[in-house]
């Protein structure tokens, strides 16, 4: 594989997210990033905002989206969620882990029955294991005693026995998930991405674009590094540039 072709291998593999609160905003970032990136995170801010007309508005137009809702509830109710989901056209979408295996299978079930119906792509479901924002503190309040890397593994191998695409870990899980799970395709999402220069925020289990490329991610989730930057382009440019140089003429993905 030549430079330029593992260049764009490597665009296709990062996700900005549009935490903004208004659609013209997150127009404006689509616009400037549509070409540089592979997807957009649409979560639970800018859907509260202005809802799914945008999200069906934004897949209509060729741009892939993952709606970053979390779904987590009974199973009857989080099967008609993700139908309706899947009708919108998106990318990818994902559920809590934590909700079981019957909600993982009503979700993924239901989203199948309705893209058959409507012949349309299914789209990739991914499960949430633990946040990035939470550590064994956070997990012990909830009753949880297992550590992090337990936790999150525990919930990988639950999430690809339901037939889910994938998972949401962050970098710091993703050689572990990688190595122990080996499930032909099973892709793994990372949030918590930072490139070296910038801050934490409230993310608390945190690598760099060539770290989080190099542990296994197949897909890097970045939204403040990219969205607050003063030239958004270029910052995508950067860290498309890292994870190409950190992925290598073999990398697999």
């Amino acid at each position: 594989m030549d430079n330029t072709d593992l260049h764009e291998k490597q665009k296709r593999r990062l996700i900005v997210a549009l935490d903004v609160s208004t659609a013209d905003e997150a127009l404006e970032a689509v616009s400037e990033l549509r070409g540089e990136v592979g997807a957009f995170k649409v979560g639970l801010q800018l859907f509260t905002s202005e809802g799914a007309s945008l999200v069906k508005r934004l897949a209509a137009s060729g741009i892939e989206i993952f709606l970053d809702v979390k779904y987590h509830d009974i199973p009857n109710t989080v099967a008609g969620a993700a139908a309706e989901a899947a009708k919108m056209g998106i990318w990818m979408f994902n559920v809590h882990a934590s909700g079981g295996s019957e909600m993982m299978k009503a979700a993924l079930g239901a989203a199948n029955d309705a893209c058959e119906r409507e012949s349309l792509r299914l789209p990739k479901i991914v499960g949430v294991t633990v946040l990035t924002s939470s550590d064994r503190q956070a997990l012990s309040e909830t009753g949880i005693e297992q550590t992090v890397e337990e936790r999150v593994l525990q919930l990988s191998e639950l999430t690809a026995k339901c037939g889910l695409h994938g998972v949401v870990v962050s970098p710091f899980e993703a050689r572990m998930i990688r190595d122990s799970l080996r499930v032909p395709g099973f892709e793994i999402v990372t949030p918590g991405i930072r490139p070296s220069n910038a801050t934490h925020d409230d993310q608390k289990r945190v690598m760099t674009p060539a770290q989080a490329a190099s542990a296994g991610s197949d897909y890097l989730v970045v939204g403040r590094p990219i969205m607050g930057a003063g030239d958004r382009v270029e910052a995508a440019r950067q860290i498309v540039k890292e994870m190409t140089e950190a992925a290598g003429p073999t990398d697999p993905r």
